[in-house]
């Protein structure tokens, strides 16, 4: 007799289970909202105390101008690399940020670039990194897909200018030179 009872029993069980488990859709919480983007960064209009960068760049992101730390690297393919420390005026890195705030690049810049259907061998690519008021903000683009996007271009208008204004420094220009190429 317990065997006849034990399947209406757990049928039973069952039962009390899944109607428990079931919402109520009227009294339950709203469903959770997707998060809603990463909002972009406001720079301030005074350059902030703490604002610094640096940006790997070139065909294998080996060239780089870093104010975090006061170096370039330069890169010299066949030969490795070389770095000297390089230091920007207030001036230089003044005019530098006011720039950056004009082009809104910590603003949500576009940066990759939807049509993928062309690829080429070597290509230039860019890292940043930006600090302002504590935070930090990464940005990335590359010329793979044999094209870049408006705000890619504003952005390696801005790191040209950077690099000849260190290419101008003493320092740098005592590094050696570069030997060999990238096909």
């Amino acid at each position: 007799m317990n065997r006849l009872l034990a399947y209406p029993v757990l049928l039973l069980s069952f039962l009390v289970i899944l109607v428990a488990g079931c919402e109520d859709t009227e009294h339950s919480a709203p469903a959770r909202e997707a998060e809603p983007p990463a909002e972009a960064v406001i720079m301030p209009e005074q350059m902030p105390e703490d604002f610094a960068f640096s940006v790997r760049y070139g065909i294998t992101a080996k060239n780089e101008i870093n104010t975090f730390e006061g170096t370039v690297t330069k890169d010299l393919i066949s030969n490795g690399s070389a770095a000297a420390k390089v230091r920007l005026t207030d001036a230089e890195t003044s005019e530098i940020y006011q720039q950056m705030l004009e082009m809104n690049v910590l603003g949500g810049m576009e940066l990759e670039i939807a049509d993928k259907s062309c690829r080429q061998i070597p290509y230039d690519e860019e890292y940043w990194i930006i600090q302002v008021k504590g935070g930090q903000k990464a940005l990335h683009w590359s010329e793979e897909y044999c094209q870049t996007t408006p705000d890619a271009k504003k952005l390696k208008e801005l790191r040209n200018t950077i690099v000849k204004l260190v290419q101008s420094k003493p320092e740098y220009q005592a590094l050696p030179e570069a030997v060999g190429g990238y096909e």
